[in-house]
C-alpha cells in the first residue's frame, strides 16, 4: 500500500480545511493514534500527536477522540482537555469544557451484571494457563489475547465464554484479539459521532479508524450525508495486516499506522 502525496491529501481534505468553522474532526485512539500493544495500560499517545490534537481543537468546530476505552482511560491517555471525548463505544460523552461525561443510564445499569460474570471466570484455571488478561472498562470487561503463549486455544476458549455470555443476555464483540462482554443495550462510536456532529451543527466531518467498530462510524457519517445533515464526510482507514478489510475497502482516504493518520492531522493543521 503506497501513502498518499502531500497534495493528494491536501485535496482530499478541501471539504474540511476550506471551512474549519463548519467541520469536525473524529479520530479513534488505539491503532490511530496510539500504536497496538500487548497489554492496554502500555498504550502511548506522542506528544507530538497530543500537540497536533490541541491546535486542531483551537481551530476546528469541533474535535473528539472516540474510542472503547472508558472516557478517564482515554482523555488521560490523549492528555488534551479542550477537545471531546466519547468512551465505552459511544456509551460515554464528554463535551469539550466539561468536568464529567454523560453516560446511558440503561448501559451503567448492567455494570455489576457484567462484572458479575466476568468476575465468576477471572479465577479460572483455564484462563490463568492460557495466560489472559481482563481490562475493566466499566460496564464492558474485556478478555485480551494477544501475545499469549497459544493464542489459538485462548480463542477457542473465549468462543466458550462468549456463547455463554449470550445465553445469559450480554452483548458480546470480538475485537483485535480481544472479546468484550458488554451490556446487551445499542451503543456504538456512530452514536457518538452523530450527536457530536448534529450537537455542533457542522457539513463536513471526517473520521479516522482501524478496526471493526470504526465501521460503525464510517456507517454514520454515510446515514447523516444521505440525510442532508452533512454535505461532506472523509474516512479515513489506517491500514494494518490484523485490521478488517472494509476499513481499506470503505476508506477515502487509506493510511499505514499511527504514522499515516498523524499525517492527516499534520495536514489538517498546516492547510
Amino acid at each position: 500500500m503506497s501513502a498518499p502525496t502531500a497534495q493528494t491529501l491536501r485535496e482530499s481534505l478541501r471539504p474540511l480545511t476550506d471551512d474549519p468553522d463548519g467541520a469536525a474532526i473524529f479520530c479513534d485512539i488505539d491503532g490511530t493514534l496510539a500504536p497496538i500493544v500487548a497489554r492496554p495500560e502500555q498504550a502511548h499517545v506522542r506528544e507530538e500527536i497530543s500537540l497536533l490534537l490541541g491546535r486542531l481543537g483551537r481551530r476546528y468546530r469541533c474535535v473528539a477522540c472516540v474510542s472503547g476505552r472508558p472516557v478517564s482511560e482515554a482523555r488521560r491517555l490523549v492528555g488534551v482537555g479542550s477537545i471531546a471525548y466519547a468512551g465505552a463505544h459511544g456509551a460515554e460523552l464528554l463535551r469539550a469544557g466539561e468536568k464529567r461525561p454523560t453516560l446511558a443510564p440503561a448501559f451503567a445499569s448492567w455494570e455489576v451484571r457484567v462484572r458479575r460474570f466476568v468476575g465468576a471466570r477471572e479465577h479460572l484455571r483455564e484462563l490463568k494457563l492460557l495466560r489472559l488478561r481482563i481490562e475493566d472498562k466499566g460496564p464492558i470487561k474485556a478478555f485480551h489475547w494477544r501475545d499469549v503463549p497459544d493464542e489459538a486455544a485462548a480463542e477457542s476458549w473465549l468462543s466458550n465464554v462468549a456463547a455463554e455470555a449470550e445465553a445469559e443476555g450480554f452483548a458480546t464483540h470480538w475485537g483485535r484479539k480481544v472479546l468484550e462482554i458488554r451490556p446487551p443495550v445499542p451503543i456504538s462510536k456512530g452514536q457518538a459521532v452523530r450527536t457530536l456532529v448534529e450537537e455542533s451543527g457542522v457539513r463536513a466531518a471526517l473520521f479516522g479508524g482501524d478496526d471493526v467498530t470504526d465501521l460503525d462510524a464510517f456507517d454514520a457519517l454515510d446515514e447523516l450525508c444521505a440525510a442532508g445533515a452533512l454535505a461532506a464526510a472523509i474516512r479515513v482507514g489506517v491500514a494494518s495486516e490484523e485490521g478488517p478489510a472494509a476499513i481499506v475497502d470503505r476508506a477515502d482516504v487509506v493510511v499505514g499506522g499511527v504514522q499515516g493518520m498523524v499525517d492527516v492531522l499534520a495536514a489538517l493543521a498546516e492547510s
